[in-house]
């Protein structure tokens, strides 16, 4: 549909989109379902069940004991926890410091999972606000057919 508009409004045909998804919670090579209420963070969740769903199920990067963990270290290509911080976390400094932590074995799984918590709360908390706040006539507004402004 971008490349139909773009000589349209004056500008050249874009040659390639790049998209990048969300991994579903059990790990990206599982698919996110509206049917399977643990396999994504939705933003009508409470903070307990944020909570619970990414201590229970986010798929982890680390090892299977605290002692090869602390001496391997842990697998950020394939931790979920950190995937969803690349997203969420704004600060790219910490960022990089959780990642030298995690795989140098210095940041346990839990403690990458609590993070991430900390960081998606009070996220969804400010949308489920500002959704309250949508009325049914903004909506209509909103969805009400009228011209664009383009002239072609």
């Amino acid at each position: 549909m971008t490349r139909d508009v773009a000589p349209r409004i004056g500008q050249p045909k874009p040659a390639l989109l790049h998209s990048v998804f969300f991994p579903a919670l059990q790990g990206a090579q599982t698919k996110m379902s509206a049917s399977d209420p643990n396999s994504s963070i939705f933003l009508t969740d409470t903070p307990k069940q944020i909570k619970t769903k990414i201590n229970r199920h986010a798929f982890s990067g680390g090892r299977d004991t605290i002692e090869e963990h602390r001496k391997y270290g842990g697998n950020c290509d394939v931790d979920v926890s950190f995937m969803y911080l690349t997203f969420f976390l704004e600060d790219d400094d910490r960022l990089e410091q959780l990642k030298q932590a995690y795989t140098s074995g210095e940041l346990l799984t839990g403690e990458l999972k609590k993070v991430l918590i900390e960081t998606l709360q009070p996220l969804i908390a400010a949308h489920q606000e500002r959704r309250k706040q949508v009325t049914d006539e903004m909506v209509k507004q909103f969805m009400t057919p009228r011209k664009l402004a383009f002239e072609f």
